[in-house]
This record gives C-alpha cells, sequence and structure tokens, in this order.
C-alpha cells in the first residue's frame, strides 16, 4: 500500500481537524476516493457510521441515514479529498469500473500517529502525497513486460490494466493478479456485480462477456498449465474378442449333443446312432 509522505501526512492531520475526524479515518476515506477513481467512494468505517456511499454530485449514503450533520460532513470531506488527488500523478486512472458495488472495509496504514497538530494554512503549491516507488521500479502492478495499457481502471479492492494490442488483461483482487487471454474480444468497458466479491465482466462484440470465462496465462506471475485434456469415454459397446467365432462353434456343438441326447431318450435315435453322432461332433472341438 503507498506510503504518504510528511507532507502528505500533514495535510491528512490539516483536514482531519478541520472535518473533526481523526487522521485515520481521513486517511481511509482518501483511499477510497482514490479506489474510486476520484468520482466516487465506498467505505466502511466507525467515524462515518460505518459503511456508506459518496458520488460526486452530491448522492450520499450512510449507514446513520438520519445524521444530516455527518452527512455534510462527509459530502464535504470526500469533494475535497477527491479535489486533492484531481493533481496528483499516477492516482486518476483513465477508464474506470462501468457499475458499483459495496466495497469491504479500508484497512488504514496512515501511520501517522497522534502527530502534533500544526497551524498552517496548507503548503502555497502542489506536493506529493505518497512516497514515490523506489528507483528502477515504474510502479507499475501488472506483470512485468507489459508495458503501455491501452485503459486501465479501478474500483475498492479491484483494477485491471487491458493490453488490446497484445491481448491480454490484468486483473487485481486483493493484491493477487491474474493475467487472461482476451482471445479475439475488442474489448469496450468493464463492470463488477453489487456483491462483495462479484464476478467482473466486460463488453465486447459478443455482448456482456465474464472476465472468468477467458483463460488464464498467469496468477501473481507464476504461469499457469493448460489442464490436459480429458481421455475420451470408453464405449459402452465392448469390441467382440478375436476368439469369439471359436467360442460360440463351441455352444454350437454342445447344444447339438444335447438335442441327439433327447431324440436317444425318445427312441428316435439308437445308442448306436447317437454314440457315432456325438463323436462326430466332439471331434469338431
Amino acid at each position: 500500500m503507498k506510503q504518504l509522505t510528511p507532507e502528505g501526512r500533514q495535510i491528512i492531520n490539516n483536514i482531519a481537524q478541520r472535518y473533526n475526524f481523526s487522521p485515520d479515518a481521513v486517511f481511509s476515506m482518501l483511499l477510497s476516493v482514490i479506489n474510486g477513481n476520484g468520482s466516487m467512494a465506498q467505505f466502511n468505517h466507525p467515524e462515518f457510521g460505518g459503511s456508506g456511499q459518496w458520488m460526486k454530485g452530491g448522492m450520499i449514503m450512510l449507514g446513520d441515514m438520519f445524521n444530516n450533520s455527518l452527512k455534510n460532513s462527509v459530502g464535504g470531506l470526500c469533494q475535497e479529498l477527491s479535489n486533492l488527488i484531481a493533481n496528483q500523478p499516477g492516482l486518476i486512472q483513465s477508464g474506470s469500473f462501468q457499475s458499483q458495488h459495496q466495497g469491504t472495509q479500508q484497512q488504514s496504514n496512515y501511520g501517522g500517529g497522534n502527530q502534533q497538530q500544526q497551524n498552517s494554512s496548507g503548503p502555497t503549491g502542489p506536493v506529493s502525497l505518497f512516497v514515490p516507488p523506489p528507483a528502477g521500479n515504474s510502479g507499475n502492478w501488472w506483470p512485468a513486460g507489459l508495458q503501455f495499457p491501452t485503459s486501465t481502471g479501478s474500483q475498492n479492492n479491484v483494477r485491471y490494466a487491458y493490453f488490446a494490442t497484445i491481448r491480454r488483461l490484468a486483473i487485481e483482487v486483493n493484491g493477487h493478479v491474474t493475467l487472461y487471454d482476451t482471445l479475439d474480444h475488442q474489448i469496450g468497458g468493464f463492470s463488477q456485480q453489487q456483491s462483495v466479491g462479484g464476478s467482473i465482466t466486460f463488453t465486447s462484440q459478443y455482448g456482456l462477456v465474464d472476465v472468468n470465462t477467458l483463460p488464464i496465462i498467469s496468477i501473481d506471475n507464476v504461469p499457469v498449465q493448460k489442464p490436459a485434456q480429458s481421455q475420451p469415454a470408453p464405449s459402452s459397446i465392448q469390441p467382440t474378442p478375436v476368439n469369439a467365432p471359436v467360442a460360440s462353434q463351441e455352444a454350437d456343438i454342445f447344444e447339438a449333443i444335447e438335442k441327439l441326447a433327447n431324440l436317444k431318450d425318445k427312441g428316435i435315435l439308437t445308442d448306436t446312432e447317437y454314440s457315432a453322432k456325438k463323436a462326430e461332433l466332439l471331434a469338431r472341438l
């Protein structure tokens, strides 16, 4: 998770003081606004009345739905945080998920402690809120070698990067990155079902498609082996054994002998005739 710079911590402290929230609560809301691409936030924090939702333009819903004072404070806080990140490089992604879903509670990584508040009107120019990635690390979360995504977006604990030219789609959910083969889909937008852990879908020339139907290339940079093709089920019709004609011939001979015995018992054949025919049949075995 991104770490605040000292200047960023001071900005969060000042905002928290003005809105009468803790720095920890303000930082968690900052993450929610960033995950909502600056235009919305889905949050769950006790200082904000539990779970709630904010959208740029004035729409806000809180668990404590009749607390109008809290609504005004949360709405003002979200709008100020949205304005704050608008000029921050890399925080606002191009493209976004098309639908909203209920997020899970943000885990705070404020790290500011109970710092002493300073009476300051804030910096006179834009400052970086977060510590930049180490040298040699571009900050890209998708697998190495995928440098120029066609579009990216994020919402709550999910973000995506689509690489149209090489037919690849990277999706990060809860810190785990899965790389998909997009086949011949011409992807136009993404969305997520309105439930925690809801399935991710996209639109293409074939309509609405579930991401889970795409072949997986790798998970957390570990290649995924293609499942071996299953062998066809054995036929219910068993092949005729090679010696089947011999067995059938033997059965016919024994059946003929039984018939001869019946004829002898009825007096139609004499013992001599019966014995001669029987010997003749047995000689064929």
